[in-house]
Protein backbone atom coordinates (compact mmCIF):
# COMPACT_ATOMS: atom_id res chain seq x y z
CA UNK A 1 0.00 0.00 0.00
CA UNK A 2 1.37 3.32 -0.65
CA UNK A 3 1.37 5.86 1.89
CA UNK A 4 1.67 9.12 -0.26
CA UNK A 5 -1.64 8.04 -1.38
CA UNK A 6 -3.30 7.66 2.05
CA UNK A 7 -4.39 11.39 3.16
CA UNK A 8 -2.70 12.89 6.43
CA UNK A 9 -4.83 13.18 9.56
CA UNK A 10 -3.91 17.42 9.12
CA UNK A 11 -5.66 16.69 5.24
CA UNK A 12 -8.99 15.12 7.11
CA UNK A 13 -8.84 17.72 9.44
CA UNK A 14 -8.54 20.70 6.96
CA UNK A 15 -11.30 18.71 4.28
CA UNK A 16 -13.16 18.67 7.10
CA UNK A 17 -13.71 21.83 8.07
CA UNK A 18 -13.41 23.30 4.83
CA UNK A 19 -16.70 21.36 3.48
CA UNK A 20 -18.26 21.65 7.14
CA UNK A 21 -17.99 25.77 6.09
CA UNK A 22 -18.73 25.77 2.88
CA UNK A 23 -21.90 23.81 4.05
CA UNK A 24 -23.00 25.68 6.87
CA UNK A 25 -22.41 28.91 5.01
CA UNK A 26 -24.93 27.68 1.83
CA UNK A 27 -27.49 26.64 4.79
CA UNK A 28 -27.28 30.69 5.83
CA UNK A 29 -26.18 29.70 9.21
CA UNK A 30 -23.50 31.26 11.17
CA UNK A 31 -20.95 29.37 13.71
CA UNK A 32 -23.29 30.71 16.51
CA UNK A 33 -26.36 29.20 15.16
CA UNK A 34 -25.15 25.91 13.55
CA UNK A 35 -23.41 24.95 17.07
CA UNK A 36 -26.65 25.87 19.01
CA UNK A 37 -28.13 23.04 16.38
CA UNK A 38 -25.59 20.26 17.07
CA UNK A 39 -25.64 21.49 20.53
CA UNK A 40 -21.81 22.25 20.71
CA UNK A 41 -19.85 25.12 21.45
CA UNK A 42 -19.34 28.16 18.77
CA UNK A 43 -15.95 28.21 19.72
CA UNK A 44 -15.14 24.28 18.84
CA UNK A 45 -17.26 24.49 15.57
CA UNK A 46 -14.75 27.72 14.41
CA UNK A 47 -11.74 25.24 15.43
CA UNK A 48 -13.21 22.63 13.85
CA UNK A 49 -13.72 24.62 10.48
CA UNK A 50 -9.92 25.44 10.79
CA UNK A 51 -9.12 22.36 10.83
CA UNK A 52 -7.37 22.39 14.55
CA UNK A 53 -9.58 19.33 16.40
CA UNK A 54 -9.90 15.50 16.21
CA UNK A 55 -13.35 15.01 16.62
CA UNK A 56 -15.50 12.06 17.35
CA UNK A 57 -17.04 9.91 14.97
CA UNK A 58 -19.92 11.00 17.36
CA UNK A 59 -19.21 14.14 16.76
CA UNK A 60 -18.79 14.08 13.40
CA UNK A 61 -22.52 11.70 12.59
CA UNK A 62 -24.23 14.76 14.97
CA UNK A 63 -22.90 17.77 12.68
CA UNK A 64 -23.35 15.31 9.83
CA UNK A 65 -26.79 14.99 10.65
CA UNK A 66 -27.52 18.65 11.75
CA UNK A 67 -26.21 19.60 7.73
CA UNK A 68 -28.62 16.97 6.38
CA UNK A 69 -25.75 14.96 4.22
CA UNK A 70 -23.53 11.58 4.52
CA UNK A 71 -20.68 11.88 7.18
CA UNK A 72 -18.71 10.96 4.66
CA UNK A 73 -19.77 13.72 2.59
CA UNK A 74 -17.77 15.82 5.33
CA UNK A 75 -14.23 14.45 5.21
CA UNK A 76 -13.97 14.24 1.08
CA UNK A 77 -11.99 16.72 -0.87
CA UNK A 78 -13.36 19.61 -1.43
CA UNK A 79 -15.44 21.07 -4.42
CA UNK A 80 -13.47 24.06 -5.24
Amino acid sequence: MKTDVIPTIELIHQNLGQNLKQRRKSLKLTQEAFAERCGLHRTYIGAIERGERNITLSTLACIAEALKIQPQNLIKVPKT
